[in-house]
């Protein structure tokens, strides 16, 4: 009865006519892809147009020994990893070994039983198949990586053209994404969540592409009405971003970093742990930023002093863990002020 296997393709060479057709027989029967060369120079042409995944070798052949077969396939980069059984009917040691040192993965001797051969054959089949399932996982995460990478360099782009708009805030949204990060690991927050708090932090003006220049720009005190405009901010950002499905988690740092932990903020007003974890992270940090680094309108702030102000406002804007274990941060020096 043939068993069904999935589609591996085996090279029989063997100079013997009739000990070559028998093979392939068997091997045909039992489901296999199957491609034969009757003598050892024929063997190199056709293993390098068939690809094959496997090859039964004759040692003992008239033009060019199994041997010297094995080598020079070994030599060729596109036959170098193909398992090689070598079918001998030599039984001395030195011959043996002269075919495992010749590449040689494995030895059958003649006369072999087909049962055993076919069994030893969906051994080598079943690791082929396991080798490219690895391969092709690493593949696929070396892919989702450089996929990973471009999507981060676009989102770091978009904040610094974001950034152009407003010099005075030139390089916060990368400072603000990095003391984020570190933060979130303070915190144990899981690593699979770091790629979309990041993306988050970089994104999370995004929503001022929205607000007028006469605004953003205004020198002077914003009248109510341009402070409701400034605020929609985070609305914009949103609407911008909710229909971009990596960003899906990502959104939560630019739509609610505005609200605060006593329900006071904006947009919706959320309270507590209403609040998105990511967004309760970049609120400490971003205000830690923007005090503690020069803008035209009045110098940095010292360290100490950022800190007392933040702790201040621990359990009103901002969540009390996330002050607490923020504030050791500074204190071991892993966030700094930029000097």
């Amino acid at each position: 009865m043939t068993e069904p296997t999935e589609l591996c393709r085996i090279l029989v060479v063997d100079d013997d006519p009739a000990q070559l057709m028998l093979t392939s027989t068997i091997l045909k029967k039992a489901g296999y892809d199957v491609a034969a060369a009757g003598s050892g120079e024929e063997a190199i042409r056709v293993a390098g147009r068939f690809g094959p995944d496997l090859i039964l070798l004759d040692v003992v052949m008239a033009d060019i020994d199994g041997i010297e077969v094995c080598r020079r396939m070994r030599a060729r980069e596109s036959l170098s990893e193909v398992y090689i059984f070598m079918v001998t009917g030599l039984a001395d040691r030195d011959s043996r070994l002269n075919a495992l040192d010749a590449g040689a993965d494995d030895l059958i001797s003649k006369p072999f039983d087909a049962v055993e051969l076919l069994a030893r054959i969906r051994t080598v089949c079943k690791l082929n198949r396991y080798r490219r399932l690895v391969e092709e996982r690493d593949k696929n995460m070396l892919l989702l990586s450089e996929l990973h990478a471009a999507y981060n360099a676009t989102l770091e782009g978009w904040s610094r053209a974001l950034e152009l708009r407003d010099r005075e805030t030139e390089g916060h949204t990368q400072r603000v994404a990095n003391i984020t990060i570190h933060l979130a690991r303070a915190l144990r927050i899981a690593e699979e969540d770091h790629v979309d708090i990041y993306r988050g932090a970089l994104l999370h003006d995004i929503g001022k592409i929205g607000v007028p220049d006469r605004i953003l720009h205004k020198e002077d005190s914003l009248t109510p009405e341009e402070t409701e405009i400034m605020r929609r901010h985070p609305t914009f950002a949103y609407e911008m971003l909710r229909h971009i499905d990596f960003l899906e988690h990502a959104l939560e740092i630019p739509y609610c970093h505005h609200e605060q932990w006593d329900g006071s903020g904006y947009p919706r007003g959320l309270k507590g742990e209403e609040i998105p974890i990511g967004a309760r992270i970049f609120a400490i940090a971003d205000v830690w930023d923007a005090l503690t680094v020069d803008r035209p309108y009045r110098k940095s702030w010292p360290p100490e002093q950022t800190v007392d102000y933040i702790a201040g406002k621990s359990g009103s804007h901002f969540d009390p863990a996330m002050v607490e274990r923020f504030i050791g941060l500074v204190r071991d020096g892993t966030v700094a002020a930029v000097t």
